[in-house]
């Protein structure tokens, strides 16, 4: 069986020099490898703790190497950052586990010289009595940045964009595995069956108060491994996506468009609570991305949705529609916990992508029929890609207006922002980050 620690080390190996995703990367590795159980979920722990605290480890790296971090050899780095997350951040592993292991790691792939260093600075902080010192508060970017393992910029952003308070609960939920949602099927079953049927596999399901046909799961392992996913009782989809659908309320009969729609999660929501009656048309720009829609959709028994290949921004008009989702690319900053690698590409909050966004944006809008509604969307925290883009679509198209939303009463607005529009967050609405805003064309 291969060593967990040896597993975990090639996964980051691959996510720092292919750019790999860790989600996929974790997944094929574990599967490869064989592992189950305690090992997985070791193998788990130590990627994303090391890039969740990737930041963190490399600060106190620097406390304890007289080289400088920039010249130490990539693998040398990375057992170095999964040695000190097992010394200081994981409870259940033995120093002695921790630091000896580390070396026969450096040993096992070659880093004979590195060895003695790797040891060197693990047993220096096993020895110390102070093991880190944090930078000081005065500095409240510098000192958020470390402690939370996060860009001076992404801080920076947040801090400006929604105040203090509001960025710490945002960094603050960086760490940790957000619960898996699911959205059921209700063309095959409903929700209080479909949790006991996942109960006989060991998967604890909890209905979401705010969303009906909304379960949050745990203990799931591999999705796809479970008889209910296959038989297409249920998809998953995070809570923020499915009140997302909720918001623009298609109806049995009605005609949607679904502009940038891959994977497909708020189709199949949509064309359940249509009743597979009506016509969904799904598009997006990448054939894979349209196998697994068309995939999703057969799994899960959906008739009515039309998955085509098309550019959001500048692709041939489509039918008149009387709700269009315009969930547009986007940055990506509200589902950092679920992809914390992403929190470290270069130049992670300037984007050009705006224009893009408004440009999807105004060209959907020409197919929405009178009385139709609009949402566009995103999953960043960023207002030039949100909050902005709406604001300009609405001042250069006087005929179009707003839709107030009508919010559940358990989310709560982090910032004040105008009736049509809500930025939602993790510790106000029990969701990724996420942005919705209503809008629909002037009867006159």
């Amino acid at each position: 069986m291969s060593n967990p620690r040896s597993v975990a080390l090639n996964i980051l190996l691959k996510i720092e020099e292919e750019k790999a995703y860790s989600n996929l990367a974790l997944t094929n590795a574990i599967r490869e490898n064989r592992l189950g159980g305690v090992d997985a979920s070791f193998v788990s722990a130590l990627v994303y703790g090391v890039l969740e605290r990737q930041l963190t480890l490399d600060y106190i790296i620097r406390q304890y190497s007289k080289i400088p971090l920039r010249k130490i050899e990539i693998k040398t780095k990375l057992i170095l950052r999964m040695g000190i997350l097992q010394l200081l951040f994981m409870d259940k592993v033995p120093e002695s586990a921790a630091v000896n292991e580390s070396v026969n790691l450096a040993k096992k792939n070659r880093l004979q010289k590195s060895a003695g260093f790797i040891n060197g600075i693990l047993r220096s902080i096993t020895r110390a009595e102070v093991k880190y010192r944090l930078p000081d508060e005065s500095d409240k970017e510098y000192y958020y940045s470390i402690i939370y393992s996060a860009p001076r910029e992404l801080v920076r952003l947040w801090t400006n964009a929604y105040g203090e308070e509001n960025a710490v609960k945002l960094l603050e939920n960086l760490s940790g595995r957000p619960p898996i949602c699911a959205r059921v099927n209700t063309l095959k079953t409903d929700a209080d069956s479909l949790i006991a049927k996942l109960g006989e596999e060991g998967v604890k399901a909890e209905k979401i108060p705010f969303l009906p046909d909304a379960l949050s799961l745990s203990g799931t392992g591999a999705v796809e491994r479970l008889s209910a996913y296959r038989d297409g009782l249920f998809h998953v989809q995070d809570a923020s996506s499915q009140l997302c659908v909720s918001l623009l309320d298609p109806q049995p009969r009605d005609v949607m468009l679904d502009i940038c729609a891959a994977p497909g999660g708020k189709s199949f929501t949509a064309a359940e609570r249509m009743e597979n009656r009506g016509k969904i048309f799904a598009c997006d720009l990448y054939d894979h991305k349209l196998r697994l829609m068309k995939d999703g959709a057969k799994r899960l028994g959906i008739l009515i949705m039309a998955v085509s290949k098309r550019d959001g921004a500048m692709g041939a008009m489509l039918p008149t529609a009387d709700r269009i989702l315009c969930d547009v690319p986007c940055s990506g900053l509200g589902i950092l916990s679920r992809k914390p690698e992403i929190r470290y590409k270069e130049g992670l909050t300037e984007t050009d992508l705006p224009e893009l966004q408004y440009q999807i944006l105004c060209r959907s809008a020409r197919s929405l029929a009178a009385n139709g509604r609009l949402v566009y969307s995103t999953c960043t925290l960023n207002p030039k890609e949100n909050n902005e883009v709406a604001a300009r679509f609405l001042r250069e198209h006087p005929q179009f207006e707003g839709v107030p939303l009508t919010l559940p009463d358990e989310i709560t607005r982090a910032v004040d922002e105008e009736p049509y529009e809500i930025t939602l967050m993790p510790h106000t609405a029990h969701t990724d980050g996420f942005y919705c805003a209503m809008f629909k064309r002037r009867s006159s």
